[in-house]
């Protein structure tokens, strides 16, 4: 029986799942969403949730609190400086959990876990990717587009074969 039995163990041992934590919690403030599979967002989500709440206390023991779990300091002031303002009114649910399919590798179920309320500042990454992927599509069309050498190449078959 797992009576109060808490949390995953994912297959690791008790110090590398809480690094494994500290070190994806971090990633998830510095770029407000990341990509991993769905019992790690799980997890994640209770662990991010604390931090965040933590945050919005505001103190200097809370920042000490969660200084213990970000210990990037230009993200620890990212989260008591702007994340902590943008969920002020806010009680709960900081994150989602969207699930966006398999992984090819394993066929481990995969999700991105996000933050709530993200600014649109951080969605311009994405869309800027987007673009120079589009833009590289459209330097790859002008090549497709160049027919004449291929027209040159049947005039030199026919002149051999004459």
């Amino acid at each position: 029986m797992k009576h109060r039995v808490v949390g995953r163990r994912l297959d690791r041992t008790t110090e590398h799942r809480t690094a494994m934590f500290k070190n994806m919690v971090t990633s998830l403030f510095r770029h407000e969403r990341i990509v991993t599979t769905t019992p790690k967002a799980k997890e994640l989500k209770r662990f991010a949730d604390k931090v965040i709440t933590q945050a919005k206390r505001g103190t200097p023991h809370a920042r000490r609190l969660a200084h213990r779990d970000v210990r990037d300091v230009e993200v620890l002031n990212k989260l008591f400086d702007t994340l902590a303002e943008r969920f002020k009114a806010r009680p709960g649910g900081y994150t989602r959990i969207v699930r966006v399919g398999r992984r090819a590798g394993d066929n481990a179920e995969m999700s991105v876990i996000e933050l709530v309320d993200r600014t649109p500042a951080a969605a311009p990454e994405a869309e800027e990717k987007g673009e120079k992927k589009a833009a590289g599509k459209a330097e790859k069309a002008p090549k497709a587009a160049k027919a004449p050498k291929a027209e040159k190449k049947p005039a030199k078959k026919a002149a051999k074969a004459e």
